[in-house]
Formats: C-alpha cells, sequence, structure tokens
C-alpha cells in the first residue's frame, strides 16, 4: 500500500522511542508494511553517558537495503550527538525500519521522537 496522502491526513499520533544501545544492530521504529501510516522522524539523538567516546550507526532499512542515516559518527564521552532534528526531518514509508548500534554495549542510549501520520 502506498502511503497516506498527506494533504488527507485524518490523525498525527505523536511518539518517542527510547533505546538501550548494543554493538548488534536493533529495530528501534518499524512501519509494517500493511500500516496505511507514514512516519516522520523528527529528531534523532544519541547519548554516550560513558567516560570514553564511541561510535554510533544509525540506519534506515528499505526493503532489505540499508541506507546510513549516520555511519560510524563519533559520540564524544559523557555527551550527546544529534543525527536528526527538525530542520533535517526525514520519512519512513511502510515497510521501512529505523534501526542502530554502537561500538560498546550498554553505554548509548538513542531517543527518536517521531510522528504516525494516516
Amino acid at each position: 500500500m502506498a502511503a497516506p496522502n498527506v494533504v488527507n491526513v485524518t490523525t498525527i499520533t505523536d511518539k518517542t522511542a527510547y533505546a538501550n544501545q548494543t554493538t548488534i544492530s536493533a529495530n528501534v521504529i518499524t512501519n509494517s508494511s500493511s500500516s496505511g501510516t507514514l512516519v516522520k522522524l523528527n529528531h534523532v539523538t544519541m547519548a554516550n553517558y560513558s567516560a570514553t567516546a564511541m561510535t554510533g550507526n544509525v540506519i534506515i532499512n528499505r526493503s532489505g537495503v540499508s541506507y546510513y542515516v549516520a555511519g560510524t559518527v563519533t559520540i564524544p564521552a559523557n555527551s550527546t550527538l544529534t543525527v536528526l532534528a527538525k530542520d533535517t526531518a526525514t520519512y519512513m514509508e511502510e515497510s521501512d525500519v529505523l534501526q542502530s548500534y554502537v561500538s560498546a554495549n550498554a553505554s548509548v542510549h538513542m531517543f527518536a521522537s517521531y510522528e504516525i501520520i494516516s
């Protein structure tokens, strides 16, 4: 099914996803294939709460193909990295999945604010 026509939107639901990052790529937000919705990613931030710099990856997977939003970017020690902000928002169509992973387990959290549009 195609993404909904944003001119005729009936519902916009605000959401926030939180994820404890590991070295294994994990799904953070999934827009299922039959959802009938469009997901607008407004803000994605990675927070490194360790005393060591980490690297992080944020990916949108579409039909089995990985598209890197951020690839092996450094997240300084005890700081945050904004990967996407309102001025660089992007859309996830049906079947798209937001995924991420980092260089060390249990040292980085990710949060993503998004809208489900139908």
